[in-house]
């Protein structure tokens, strides 16, 4: 099992980076090429929700994204260190508590469900977690 880390400080810059490198990670770990702008903008919108939460809360910390890939799935985990309650446990329901009051927040996680079959939205160490999965082909292409 392999996994790329990536920590940014939570600036919306970077989130273009974290597409970019989350993209060329999973063509690299088998997914399908038809299936990677459904991962750039997964990935994206992640992204850029976790660094709404750190705008909102003030926080300082980073916005974690790992790319995790396993025999027969391709993982990414974005997660938050916001802190505080703002998601709830329902997989793939594209509902979130204690979002924020605009409901970008919730839209955000809609376009995620929309764009993701196999998605969970919970919490993690320091904040809100989503983990998103998608299948690897089997004749993956290792470099």
């Amino acid at each position: 099992m392999a996994t790329v880390e990536l920590r940014f400080s939570a600036l919306p810059e970077h989130v273009r980076t974290a597409r970019l490198v989350a993209a060329a990670v999973a063509r690299r770990a088998g997914v399908d090429e038809s299936v990677l702008d459904e991962v750039r903008l997964a990935v994206g919108e992640a992204c850029s929700r976790a660094v709404g939460l750190h705008r909102l809360t003030g926080a300082d910390g980073a916005v974690r994204v790992a790319l995790i890939e396993e025999e027969k799935r391709f993982l990414i985990e974005v997660e938050d260190e916001a802190g505080g309650p703002r998601s709830g446990s329902d997989s793939g329901s594209g509902s979130a508590a204690g979002g924020d009051s605009d409901g970008d927040d919730e839209l955000g996680l809609a376009v995620i469900t929309g764009l993701v079959e196999d998605v969970e939205v919970g919490k993690g160490a320091e904040g809100a977690l989503i983990r998103m999965s998608w299948p690897v082909s089997t004749a993956s292409i290792g470099v």
